[in-house]
Formats: C-alpha cells, sequence, structure tokens
C-alpha cells in the first residue's frame, strides 16, 4: 500500500505535463485542477481501501488520459438536453412539459429586448406585469380575476395564508395529497398558517361532514384534485358544484386545488376526463389553483383563478413579490395560453400534441425508427417492434394508458442494463425503458432529431461490440 501512494504524484507535477498543461485554454484551468485532484483522490482512496483485484494503473500515460476525460467531463455543462425515449410525457424528473415554438420565440424576444414588462405603454406610466395574462386567463376560463406566481405549491401557499390564516380550512381526508418532493397538503397548510380540519374518512366524504364541521372559525372549504392517484370500490366525495352551494349558503369561500390544471377536454379525444380549469370556474370555485407546466404544457407556474374582490386581497399579501414570475416565465406563458384561443392552434402546444397523438400515427414512426435501426445496426441487435402503452405522467390521469408501439433493443452479448447505462452516459444522454428484459423505447415523447441521435448511438454500440 505504502509503494502504491508513493508511486502518485503530485498535482503540481501532473500540471506540467504537456498533454494536461493543453487542457488548460479550451478548458478553464479551475476545472483541469479539480480533475487532476479527483483523479488522484479517486486512487488514493482505492488503495487504501485495498482489495484483491488488479493494480491500479499509475503509469503517467494512464493518468492523463483519466484525467483528460475528466476534465471533459467537468467542462460539459450538468444541466443539459437528454433524450426522452420513456413515452412519459409530462416527465418531472426530465424537465416536465415541452413548450411550443411559439413560447420559444417570446422567452428569446424577452431576452434580447428591452420590454414592457411593468410598464403601461397605453397610460405611458408604471402598470403591472400580471396584466399581460390576467385578461387572457379570463377570456380562456370565465373567471372574473387571475393572478400567477412561480409554481402551483406557491400558488396553495399564499391563497390559503391569504384567506385562512389563524383560522381552519376543512378538507377531506381523503383529498391529503402527496405529490413529488414530498409536497404535502397537511404540510403547506400548516406553513400558511391555516389550521387544518380532517373530514370524513379515506374512502368516502360527505356533504354532511363538511356542514358538521363548520363554525365560526372556518374561514375555508379546500377540495384538491385526486390528480396523481386514484381511490376506487367503495368509495363517496363531494363534487365541486355541491360543495359551493353549501359554501354560499354558510358564507364560506371554496377553494379548489387542480394540480395539473388542463385548458382542454381529454375526453373528446378517447381519453379518461380530466376536470378542466374551465369547469372548476363555471362550478362556482372562489379560487382555483393549478400548474403552468403540467397539463397546461407552457412554462413552470401557479396560476390562481376566482372571484376578484378574492384575487385582490391575494395580490395584496406581502409575499405575493417573493413568488412572482419573471419576464422569460411571463413571456412563454403568455404565448402558450394565446395558442388556447384558437382550436386549431392547441396542437401546437407539444403536451397536448403528444398525449392526444393517434396510435397510427405512433406505429408510423416506430417503424420508421426500426428500419433507421436495423439498416445501421441490424447486425449487432435484434430489433423488433410490439404494443405498449405510454403515460402522460406529471401527476396526472394516473391510470391512463395510452397505446403506442413501442422499439424493442436486445443485445447477445450484453445484458439490458449494460445497455440502459451505456445510452445514458452519451454526449446527449438516452432515457429509455427497460421492459421484459429489453431496452425499449417509446417514440410518442421522441422527434425526428431524437430519432437520429438514438440511430447514431446504437450504431456506435454496435461497432464497439464488434471490436
Amino acid at each position: 500500500m505504502r509503494e502504491l501512494l508513493k508511486q502518485l504524484p503530485k498535482v503540481d507535477q501532473l500540471l506540467e505535463e504537456p498533454a494536461i498543461g493543453g487542457l488548460i485554454g479550451p478548458v478553464p484551468r479551475v476545472l483541469v485542477v479539480r480533475a487532476v485532484r479527483e483523479v488522484l483522490e479517486a486512487h488514493r482512496s482505492r488503495i487504501l481501501e485495498g482489495g484483491d483485484g488488479p493494480p491500479p494503473d499509475l503509469s503517467r500515460p494512464g493518468l492523463v488520459d483519466e484525467i483528460t476525460r475528466r476534465a471533459s467531463d467537468l467542462a460539459r455543462p450538468h444541466f443539459r438536453r437528454v433524450v426522452n425515449a420513456t413515452g412519459v410525457v409530462i416527465h418531472t424528473n426530465l424537465g416536465r412539459s415541452l413548450m411550443a415554438e411559439e413560447a420559444l420565440a417570446a422567452i428569446e424576444t424577452a431576452a434580447r429586448h428591452y420590454s414592457n414588462l411593468e410598464y403601461d405603454l397605453a397610460a405611458g406610466k408604471r402598470g403591472s406585469r400580471y396584466s399581460h395574462v390576467e385578461e387572457l386567463l379570463c377570456d380562456l376560463t370565465g373567471a372574473e380575476s387571475a393572478l400567477v406566481v412561480n409554481n402551483n405549491a406557491a400558488a396553495v401557499l399564499i391563497a390559503l395564508g391569504t384567506l385562512a390564516f389563524g383560522r381552519e380550512v376543512i378538507v377531506s381526508r381523503g383529498e391529503l395529497v402527496e405529490i413529488g418532493g414530498s409536497f404535502r397538503i397537511p404540510e403547506v397548510m400548516a406553513r400558511s398558517g391555516g389550521i387544518l380540519v380532517e373530514v370524513g374518512t379515506t374512502n368516502k366524504t360527505h356533504l354532511r361532514d363538511y356542514e358538521n364541521a363548520f363554525n365560526e372559525q372556518t374561514a375555508l372549504f379546500l377540495k384538491v384534485h385526486q390528480s396523481n392517484f386514484r381511490i376506487v370500490g367503495f368509495t363517496a366525495d363531494v363534487e365541486l358544484d355541491d360543495l359551493v352551494k353549501l359554501g354560499r349558503r354558510l358564507g364560506v369561500p371554496v377553494m379548489e386545488d387542480l394540480g395539473s390544471g388542463c385548458l382542454v377536454d381529454f375526453a373528446s379525444y378517447g381519453l379518461r376526463h380530466e376536470p378542466t380549469v374551465q369547469q372548476s370556474v363555471a362550478a362556482g370555485a372562489d379560487v382555483v389553483t393549478f400548474s403552468g407546466d403540467k397539463l397546461l404544457g407552457g412554462p413552470q407556474a401557479g396560476l390562481i383563478l376566482g372571484r376578484r374582490e378574492i384575487i385582490d386581497q391575494i395580490k395584496r399579501n406581502p409575499i405575493n413579490r417573493a413568488m412572482r414570475i419573471d419576464k422569460f416565465t411571463l413571456a412563454a406563458l403568455e404565448a402558450t395560453l394565446r395558442l388556447y384561443l384558437d382550436k386549431d392552434t392547441v396542437q401546437h402546444v407539444p403536451t397536448v400534441n403528444m398525449i392526444t397523438a393517434n396510435p397510427i400515427d405512433l406505429k408510423k414512426r416506430a417503424t420508421r425508427l426500426k428500419r433507421m435501426l436495423t439498416k445501421t445496426c441490424g447486425k449487432s441487435f435484434e430489433i423488433r417492434l410490439r404494443d405498449g402503452f405510454s403515460q402522460v405522467g406529471g401527476g396526472a390521469l394516473p391510470t391512463q394508458d395510452m397505446p403506442t408501439t413501442l422499439v424493442t433493443l436486445k443485445s447477445a452479448t450484453m445484458s439490458v442494463n449494460a445497455i440502459e447505462v451505456w445510452l445514458r452516459e452519451r454526449p446527449i444522454p438516452i432515457i429509455c425503458r427497460i421492459e421484459h428484459d429489453l431496452v425499449v423505447f417509446d417514440v410518442r415523447t421522441m422527434n425526428d432529431e431524437d430519432l437520429k441521435i438514438v440511430t447514431s448511438a446504437v450504431a456506435e454500440l454496435g461497432q464497439e461490440e464488434e471490436s
């Protein structure tokens, strides 16, 4: 062990190596130094741990190769593009919804030029940034007023904090949801200053449960959409319009958190019904909150709609400034919402387009990918088509299986896990699925460029296998 440790050169000695010194310039010096230190520390740790494996390659050429590769990795952006071949449309881990070309153009304009972000062009004085989308949201949903904050968790937090601080909020036990990142309704309510009052049971809640829990401390009836799970069997819950009628009679406002709120009725495309924002507003909810980057298909944002006097209260909450959206979110959101004004442009929203994709078109795209893969690497892999299902993702339509056509890949020499890792470690990582001991590509979430990237990567892997 001592002899091996003595063989490790010092950092300065390695930096004097021409090949490593030559990295400085194309790669910032700080990253080259970090690469040297990380490689040396990794070898030092392996030596100290011992083991029966072969001795490490501590030769200068070997160390130089390792450092060069590590420096290259460090110089590459950590946050980067991937190919989503999973078929999960709103993939939380892969950036959720893709935005429309119109939204991307709006972001670029906002970045390249000054704008009327908070300037009223008609009056020639300071204006409100929310004015750019408030009328649009009202026109699309029928709400009296609207506000946008930086995500739906913030929307729920500020609404509860404004309407129910120090008072009681009545919620069905079956709607105390948790979404990704440990976002839990009870914990958010506690932070808002509202006092949680649970009614009903996990599987059954009746209107009388809300009425029996009502008292002079009741500030709000809260309904939370079970967007990421379903309770089936012996169940009962309270419809929004019935809760609104009770709220009107008792003088209690009603708030609904839709989570992955949408403006399109997906049932018209043969999918499971998902409540729309328009339906919640029409049912009389005083406040409705939902996300901008899920089923809506826009940027990350929390949208708050409702009665004017209530939204005005929320706008005046001092914490609103800490939750406000920036100009890029605003530009992308306005552009996305404008696409919903016309049924012919809604399909420009990638999320809507992918969710409603025709299975026949998906089969044609999968057949094309299979043909491309067979042509370039058919000798190295067994490539086939099979029927399968995609998922909406993003905590929306959790029980909805969307028919698709999958392209499967299998090697006689490599395990599917090894292939999955290899694809994930490409310069443009390819994230796929493994099913039935097969590597699976779902073309629902892949565009034409993605097909070429996958084909090139698999061809490269096939060449390595043959060599």
